[in-house]
């Protein structure tokens, strides 16, 4: 059985068909991606399509990270009762759903940033954001009823102390993560357009609360086994 660092073992050892389904769909969403940019006709077309690489790229890490959050999941569990399944095809909806706003915001984002004119007007750029932000908050969300899904079959996947622990404190990222969203949906509504730059710089405030949240689990497990050993 193949063990992670922090000591959490794989139940998913085999890839069950709902993970071949689900890596169809992701593939199927990195292909819409790729028939969403136009073949180029000529030299000011292929540096069109040039201009746009950042945004694809931006677009294609956000897909890889959501692939991975959810490939980590089933291997670590492996779950495929009836109510992970619907929670599962949810999660591909949106996914499936927010490819092209994703790659919007992207290329309206870096085009600005580039000194290239935007593609929307400036005081639409809260309506993006908030349509932006409410399928960041439906993805996390379903990823947060997934770990709760997985805390509810503790005792089916003999789950130990630590296991729970660590799942519990996914839930709980993956709850901070779309409060992040929440919050710059938030700003976007309820101020004025000019201000819509600090709804979208909200999300970089990932990363960080990320990291407190992690630190503060492991500094309690050292504490943990520092006592243990005293």
């Amino acid at each position: 059985m193949t063990v992670e660092k922090s000591g959490f073992r794989w139940r998913g050892q085999e890839i069950s068909r709902l993970e071949q389904f689900s890596d169809a769909v992701f593939a199927f969403a990195l292909a819409l991606l790729v028939v969403s940019t136009e073949l180029p006709r000529s030299m000011e077309d292929l540096h069109e399509v040039l201009r746009g690489f950042l945004a694809f790229g931006a677009t294609f890490a956000v897909l890889a990270w959501i692939w991975y959050l959810h490939y980590q999941y089933f291997r670590r569990y492996g779950l495929t009762d009836v109510i992970t399944i619907t929670l599962n095809c949810g999660l591909l909806f949106l996914v499936l759903f927010y490819v092209y706003p994703l790659r919007f915001l992207f290329g309206a984002l870096l085009n600005s940033l580039l000194g290239a004119r935007w593609v929307i007007d400036i005081s639409q750029s809260d309506d993006l954001l908030v349509i932006y932000s409410a399928g960041f908050i439906a993805v996390f969300g379903m990823f947060a009823l997934l770990y709760r899904r997985a805390l509810a079959h503790k005792d089916v996947l003999g789950l130990s102390e630590r296991e729970i622990d660590i799942t519990r404190t996914e839930m709980l990222s993956h709850v901070f993560v779309l409060s992040i969203g929440l919050a710059s949906m938030t700003i976007a509504l309820t101020t004025p357009s000019w201000l819509t730059p600090v709804a979208g710089f909200m999300y970089f405030l990932i990363g960080p609360v990320k990291w407190w949240h992690w630190s503060r689990v492991k500094r309690r497990w050292r504490a943990a086994e520092a006592k243990t050993e005293s």
